[in-house]
């Protein structure tokens, strides 16, 4: 019992509910990572080897990004019946606090390695746990002379489960085996709620002098089950194919995937698979249809592509085909658009907003069901590196487009090689042992079908069987289509109904294929449908789609002296960041801050429609306190905010609400304003004490810089509490908070007793109540940008107003970032009160 002595030692089992310590030789290899409040908050990971469970207190928690190295400072070993304990360990007692069974799983040493290399100093492996999965390595530091404890690192290897720094710590906060958050756990012992802040003081008294109870409050934010039935299914919107990339930042790319197209309606445990022309393929892609089913998702129609991924995780079209054709699965859906969700059309919205919903809506984790990323402007990027990896190409779409269902040219499609779909209308005879020598094909012209060409290349001997299987009953004596007697000669005439997918070089100036080669059956597509496309110059298509019809006059005059920033400057900026503002200001009521002469000049809020805007920007009545109607502003695309710039608008301030539903709030604002003596190193910590106590109640939070002193902690919400509660929750968190620690922190806006403290405005989350949007400019000094941040990187900033108008590409780039990636989006709703 050696390697337990210590845990042994440290610890009295008659106070606390942790197993006493034996060696368990069971011989598996179990690995588990428990999150533990104790005077620190820390992510105790532990693999089972030699009898005991090893472990390691990681300050941070494990990263999924492999550019983090986490410290991993090495602990006693710990027992194997460890792996399942849960609960609060009591003050006092060693390791004191909470602890969570956060993951657990199996690992094993990479093919080559052994657990002995641990003794090393270094350990190569890999985890199949609930979050934690793929490579990772654990390699000790060189410590000081004398140093007792071990300091490990640990990382993730990239692989195709990394990810971004907060994609684990900062969406996970609930048990594997129990559901429970943090607080949930703690009150079951002793029958309290406890929620600490940095300064390690009891939170529950200053709770419970609040206005209510949050007892209840600390149950965990769950989505409630979904019912209903699944959407109907509707057309979906097609691409038009273009000789080159667009360029502009109105421009958002995504990878053009190799499979077939797929609109899954879905309501809880009941999928329907539609193919783009709407036939139920639910049976054929079953694999698929249980991976929705199990997300137990409300009403939703999803748009995507299913394909099969070969070994280097690529996309292949053949491969897709043979794992149909033979009944089987792992198939993999990525969705790229969501066009209703639970009863509400989606499809006038603009794309980038149906993407983010869809974000929001289907987890980051999930090995079937993925959300398809995508890159604003720089398209001729991804479009190199598609086809550099041999792909298909790239699909490149307005930010600000609605769904149509037809062909249109807001969705572009740019390809790599030249692939169309042919319908087969004949084969010709082999002189070898083939099946067939070649295939005669046609494409619709005009509604007639006209010959396109032979392709003889591409078919292996199983592909030939198949085919040759399919034309027995397809046989007929007079050809479908006017064929050149050279090429007509010998042929053998086909039924033109089965449609292939061809790949080739060119249409020769006759109108046939030059170097075609066989892809592959399109059974998910009709012949009549098959028709010749031409890439379209991109230039005239995207001249069809002017950046914006607004005209800004007077684009020299200075808005911002000290930069010497103009008008110009700044319609040119919301131009630019328009496809990452428009999520978080389209359709949501907006008030103004209109500064015509500049900044600091007669500067004033506006929020009641003046008539002066034009049609770019909309009316909504909204009912006031007296019970009137008055016509609040909104935009719904770009044009609608430079329409604000002309008039003089600098700052657009939201709702915490949209136009469809104004009663119920889709996200709550804590909003920390520091008085003027203190630095923004204190609000940076506060802003984080805050996110750790929000976590323990079970609610995902994200910082962003405000643009201004302060920093803005934004918690999603899915619209079902109205305005009412959201005050009354946000209302007794702060009380609570201030009532913790009155040194630090007032929840009275009065100026008076904001003195040397940081006022925690809640008052942000009422109805008519307005905050800053992400990406909006703030009338001040050199023209700061409230500015999406991560929790890892708030501590690298030394200000709110790190960002300018001159950085809208860096913003850009970091929106479309693995760091950013799901900011500000997540399913959850309010504990019940």
């Amino acid at each position: 019992m050696a390697g337990l002595a210590e845990y042994n030692a440290k610890r009295n089992f008659k106070k606390t509910r942790e197993p006493a310590g034996k060696v368990d030789k069971s011989g598996r290899h179990r690995f588990i990572v428990q999150k533990h409040a104790a005077t620190r908050l820390h992510y105790d990971f532990r693999l089972e080897m030699d009898g005991v469970l090893k472990s390691w207190a990681v300050t941070r928690g494990p990263s999924l990004d492999p550019a983090d190295k986490r410290l991993a400072v090495r602990t006693e070993d710990h027992p194997i019946s460890y792996a399942t304990f849960e609960g609060a360990i009591p003050k006092g007692e060693y390791g004191g606090g909470t602890v969570m069974l956060w993951d657990e799983g199996n690992w094993a040493p990479i093919e080559g390695k052994s657990e002995k290399d641990l003794e090393k100093g270094h350990l190569h492996f890999t985890l199949d746990g609930e979050r934690m999965k793929g490579e990772w390595l654990l390699v000790r530091i060189k410590g000081k002379p004398g140093e007792k404890r071990e300091n490990w690192l640990l990382r993730k290897i990239d692989d195709k489960e990394a990810g971004s720094s907060d994609d684990l710590t900062a969406h996970a906060l609930t048990s594997v085996k129990t559901g429970r958050t943090m607080a949930e756990i703690e009150s079951d012992v002793g029958g309290e709620i406890s929620l600490k802040g940095k300064s390690g003081k009891a939170f529950d008294a200053a709770m419970a002098k609040a206005e209510s109870h949050v007892e209840a409050a600390a149950k965990p934010a769950r989505r409630k089950a979904a019912s209903g039935k699944p959407p109907a299914f509707r057309k979906p919107q097609l691409a038009t194919l273009v000789d080159h990339v667009p360029t502009g930042n109105q421009w958002l790319h995504e990878i053009k995937y190799d499979g077939y197209r797929a609109l899954i309606a879905v309501a809880g445990d009941k999928v329907t698979i539609h193919t783009r022309t709407g036939l139920d393929w639910t049976d054929r892609f079953a694999d698929v249809a249980k991976a929705v089913a199990a997300l137990d998702l409300p009403p939703a129609l999803i748009d995507g592509e299913i394909v099969k991924l070969n070994a280097d995780g690529n996309p292949s079209f053949s491969a897709l085909q043979t794992a149909l054709k033979a009944g089987k699965g792992g198939f993999t859906l990525f969705a790229f658009d969501l066009l209703s969700l639970d009863g509400a059309d989606l499809a006038a919205r603009p794309n980038i907003e149906r993407k983010e919903r869809l974000a929001a809506l289907l987890p980051d984790d999930d090995a079937v069901v993925r959300v398809s990323d995508h890159v604003i402007g720089a398209g001729e990027k991804l479009f190199a590196a598609m086809c550099r990896a041999g792909q298909e190409g790239i699909i490149s779409k307005r930010a600000d487009a609605p769904y149509r269902s037809a062909r249109t040219q807001s969705w572009l499609k740019v390809k790599c090689t030249r692939r169309q779909e042919f319908v087969i209308i004949g084969w010709s005879k082999s002189d070898k042992s083939r099946r067939f020598r070649s295939l005669l094909l046609g494409q619709r012209e005009g509604g007639k079908l006209v010959y396109a060409g032979k392709v003889g290349t591409g078919f292996d001997q199983a592909t030939m069987d198949m085919l040759w299987d399919k034309f027995g009953s397809r046989a007929r004596k007079t050809a479908p289509a006017d064929v050149p007697r050279t090429d007509a000669r010998g042929a053998s005439w086909l039924k033109p109904d089965l449609v292939a997918e061809i790949a080739f070089a060119e249409f020769t100036h006759d109108g046939v294929l030059r170097h075609a080669s066989f892809v592959g059956l399109r059974s998910d597509k009709s012949a009549k449908d098959v028709t010749r496309e031409e890439p379209k110059p991109v230039e005239k298509v995207a001249a069809a789609q002017p950046e914006s019809t607004v005209k800004i006059s007077s684009r020299d005059r200075v808005i911002f002296p000290e930069s010497k920033a103009t008008k110009g400057d700044l319609a040119d900026y919301y131009q630019a960041i328009g496809p990452i503002i428009l999520p978080w200001i389209a359709q949501r009521p907006v008030s103004l801050v209109r500064c015509p002469q500049g900044r600091g000049k007669q500067c004033f809020f506006q929020k009641h429609d003046a008539g002066s805007f034009g049609d770019h920007v909309h009316r909504i009545p909204i009912r006031e306190k007296n019970g009137k109607a008055e016509d609040y502003l909104y935009v719904d695309d770009v044009d609608g905010i430079l329409a604000c710039v002309q008039m003089g608008t600098i700052e657009f301030h939201g709702w915490g609400s949209r136009i469809d539903d104004v009663e119920k709030p889709d996200r709550m604002i804590f909003d920390l304003d520091p008085d003027e003596g203190l630095d923004f190193d204190a609000v940076k910590a506060a802003a984080k004490d805050i996110r750790t106590m929000l976590s323990d109640i079970g609610l995902v939070s994200y910082p962003m810089l405000s643009g201004g002193k302060g920093v803005h902690v934004v918690v999603p919400l899915t619209p079902e509490a109205e305005w009412p509660v959201a005050k009354d929750f946000s209302h007794r968190f702060a009380e609570a908070l201030a009532q913790a620690e009155p040194d630090r922190f007032v929840a009275n806006m009065a100026k008076a007793k904001r003195v040397g403290r940081i006022f925690i405005d809640y008052l942000r989350n009422q109805r008519g109540a307005t905050a800053v949007v992400p990406y909006g400019v703030r009338a001040r000094e050199n023209a700061p940008v409230a500015a999406p941040v991560t929790w890892d990187e708030l501590d690298g900033f030394d200000k709110a107003g790190a960002f300018t108008i001159a950085d809208a590409r860096k913003l850009i780039d970091r929106a479309s970032s693995k760091a950013l990636r799901g900011w500000g989006r997540v399913s959850q709703t309010l504990p019940d009160l």
